[in-house]
């Protein structure tokens, strides 16, 4: 039967050294791994290789790489990666790998897990190193330990993460000869044994301190605040966080995250409407508002006149506006709202 045919469970894909920076990225998204942007080393010595071999629904691709930098941002992640976990296993060299506030100095044998989706960036020494990608479901990686551990170096000269280490430094090029339901079962082990070695190593990552967490939540709503979907449940899905424990860091706050969200939108509305000369459905528009009837209403209430008001003739501003109070904004109420 075709099943019980040895075969390589995922297509090996290795090719010629890559000699350009252009041509290393180029590389990795035919790998389809996540995209990077950035420059490697770009001089005439430049020499890069790739591996990748697929165990299961396991994704390993080991990466020989010269010193350089290079990072991914909000604009280059795929959707299509937001179900991936990624683990970083360095077996030569050195890397620093920033995501999530958190920085992690990596040498030989320590591993890092990298979600994906969000901005991250690494510098290293040349390197050989091993990406490892698998289903975030079957990693089963709450979303506040993921929180502590994104970004965070797993020591990989003892305990399970040395195991872990070894294991996939191996990997890349012993996976030959494995039948479908072999590659399955193994994957499974080996996701395991990574959530064995997260597991421990989350005695040696410091919880994120909650004044920390809660100035990264503010700087990332305040880079968002044009996006109308944002809102509580995406907020906290873009720290690792549930919901109840994004509302419980701001319970002692003068704002809850919907109101500052909204309250943050009429304060830059409110200066645009001073300076630009356009209409108040298109200020509104560009930061988020998507009924402009609704951000009128919110408007007046908060600085006591309408929109229209703000702006003259001549874009002179309107003085003596007085907001709400802390938690008024304009409604009085902390509720969100759709699209608002």
């Amino acid at each position: 039967m075709e099943g019980d045919q040895p075969r390589l469970s995922g297509a090996a894909q290795a090719g010629p050294g890559t000699r350009s920076a252009e041509g290393f990225l180029e590389t990795l998204e035919r790998s389809d791994l996540p995209p990077l942007r950035g420059d490697r080393h770009a001089g005439e010595d430049f020499r890069a290789h790739v591996v990748s071999r697929d165990l299961g629904p396991l994704r390993l691709t080991e990466l020989v790489t010269p010193a350089g930098e290079c990072f991914r941002d909000a604009r280059s992640a795929r959707a299509q990666d937001s179900g991936l976990w990624q683990v970083e296993v360095v077996t030569r060299g050195h890397v620093r790998a920033e995501q999530g506030g958190s920085t992690a100095v990596l040498g030989p044998t320590d591993l890092v897990l990298i979600d994906p989706v969000r901005p991250v960036r690494f510098a290293s020494s040349a390197t050989t190193h091993v990406t490892m990608l698998m289903p975030r479901h079957l990693l089963r990686l709450g979303a506040d330990d993921a929180a502590r551990l994104v970004g965070a170096r797993i020591r990989g000269d003892r305990g399970p993460g040395a195991l872990v280490s070894s294991l996939v430094r191996d990997m890349t090029r012993t996976l030959d000869g494995f039948r479908a339901h072999e590659a399955d079962r193994s994957a499974a082990a080996v996701i395991e044994l990574v959530a064995v070695a997260l597991a421990s190593s989350m005695g040696d990552v410091r919880p994120v301190d909650d004044d920390v967490l809660r100035t990264r939540v503010v700087g990332f709503i305040e880079a968002r605040l044009s996006d109308r979907d944002l809102g509580p449940a995406k907020v906290a899905a873009a720290h690792h966080m549930s919901v109840r424990r994004l509302h419980k860091l701001f319970q002692d706050q003068p704002l809850t995250v919907a109101a500052l969200i909204r309250r943050r939108r009429l304060e830059r509305c409110y200066a645009d409407l001073g300076r630009r000369k356009t209409t108040v459905a298109a200020v509104a528009a560009s930061w988020g508002f998507a009924d402009p009837a609704h951000f009128s209403r919110l408007f007046r209430a908060t600085y006591g006149h309408s929109p229209g008001a703000r702006m003259s003739n001549d874009g002179a501003l309107i003085v003596n506006d007085y907001p709400a109070g802390p938690g008024k904004d304009g409604d009085g109420k902390d509720v969100e709202r759709k699209g608002v």
